[in-house]
């Protein structure tokens, strides 16, 4: 590792963020995984999908609920540490799904254990990566690491669909499993835990910037994670900004990405047919998040969340009035996947602005601890809808409802320019 930064210099702070890179997008696939289960579990086991839905929320949540804690151990423990180990988790517990027999099991490894593990393995760790190897093209580069979601759901998905039409769905959870592991010694290889354990100052740093670690923070995890909250709590930044990540989450993983493919099997649409369908969203969206990144680091961050949000809430409230056609489903998957979670640089950027680089990475993860159950609030709510109803109709009415809603309140965010906010106060 450290042959290869000294003969890379500044640029191996791309080679951390590859390796990050590659992290998110199994997580990413992990995380989507529960969408393609919805229908082979309901056949295999004849469980309810509120049932399944349940599983899938409780595990979005864990997903969200996980970012602070897990922001407040990388600043002890170290990014690397905290990587290998979640990955680890996540493997053992997809593994250990494939003998599941009753919902129980489903609720603890798919809802408990992949939502800790995934919790480590989330948005807080490319946004802890990306402050501590760069100084310049921080937002492009929140973009890159936030649309390695997208490229899992790019990669995963279709395999996946496949995999559980004719293979069945142990095929799926096992391939899931030995992705996870595979990527455990590449990140003990290729992560080192900060640019000076290589000798290395963060991308765009001047020469004559020192060669040093910040020293970890004092006092106990808790003390830091809950202690950060209650500074935060008393900013009106933080709920704005709480409050459209929650929104966020509930119009993207946890409706469209937990539930469009069992809204497409219920219009007719096979499994294999929907997914890719969310591989396109994907694809667009990798796009789209890098753009948004680029542009996070040149236009009003307040501004590009107004139009992503208010975009994506047209195109929530359009699809359950389409015909569901190829023209249809073409103009949806385009609009939404551009602006999937587009969102993610430009309130990162905000937050950073609102509450200085000290606090800024658990203030985040309690940001996107809001947007998890955003999600896990929308993953049970359309379950439920289904069940009662029979169809996703009202479910995506009131989900792009929120979208606008989310536009509105996204200009209503004060930035400090400087970043200042907590960590001087």
């Amino acid at each position: 590792m450290i042959a290869v930064a000294r003969r890379l210099g500044q640029n191996y702070a791309f080679v951390a963020t590859a390796v990050v890179f590659l992290s998110l997008l199994v997580a990413a696939g992990l995380r989507a995984t529960p969408g393609v289960l919805i229908v082979p579990l309901e056949r295999a086991f004849g469980w309810s999908r509120d049932v399944i839905s349940l599983s899938a929320a409780i595990g979005i949540f864990l997903y969200g609920l996980t970012g602070p804690f897990a922001a407040a151990l990388m600043q002890r423990l170290g990014i690397r540490t905290v990587l290998v180990a979640a990955l680890a988790l996540m493997a053992v517990s997809s593994a250990a799904s494939a003998f599941m027999t009753s919902p129980l099991h489903l609720v603890l490894t798919w809802g408990v254990f992949t939502g800790i593990g995934t919790g480590c393995v989330a948005v807080v760790l490319g946004a802890a990566v990306v402050n501590r190897w760069f100084v310049e093209r921080r937002g492009l580069m929140m973009g890159l690491l936030t649309a390695s979601a997208a490229t899992g759901t790019l990669v995963f998905l279709p395999l996946l669909a496949a995999l559980a039409q004719h293979e069945g769905w142990r095929t799926v959870v096992v391939t899931v499993a030995l992705a996870c592991a595979l990527l455990v010694p590449l990140a003990l290889w290729l992560l080192p835990e900060h640019p000076a354990d290589v000798g290395l100052r963060p991308y765009g740093a001047p020469a004559d910037a020192p060669v040093a670690r910040a020293p970890a923070p004092s006092g106990s995890l808790l003390q830091a994670t809950f202690g950060t909250l209650a500074r935060a709590s008393r900013d009106r930044n933080f709920w704005f900004l709480s409050g459209t990540f929650f929104i966020c989450g509930f119009t993207t993983n946890g409706l469209v990405g937990t539930h469009f493919i069992a809204m497409c099997s219920d219009r007719g649409l096979g499994e294999v047919q929907a997914a890719g369908l969310l591989a396109a969203m994907g694809a667009f969206d990798l796009v789209g998040t890098t753009l948004s990144g680029w542009l996070t680091d040149r236009y009003d961050a307040r501004k590009l969340l107004f139009a992503y949000y208010g975009l994506r809430g047209l195109s929530l409230v359009f699809l359950p009035f389409s015909d569901f056609s190829f023209y249809s489903l073409g103009v949806f998957t385009v609009f939404y996947g551009l602006d999937w979670i587009a969102t993610v640089p430009p309130t990162l950027r905000l937050a950073n602005e609102a509450f200085g680089e000290r606090d800024a990475p658990v203030v985040f993860g309690w940001i996107v601890a809001g947007h998890q159950l955003g999600a896990a609030c929308a993953a049970f709510f359309a379950g439920a809808m289904r069940t009662i109803q029979g169809d996703y109709f009202y479910a995506f009415i009131v989900a792009g409802a929120t979208g606008v809603v989310a536009a509105v309140l996204a200009l209503q965010v004060r930035a400090r320019r400087g970043g200042a906010g907590l960590a001087t106060a």
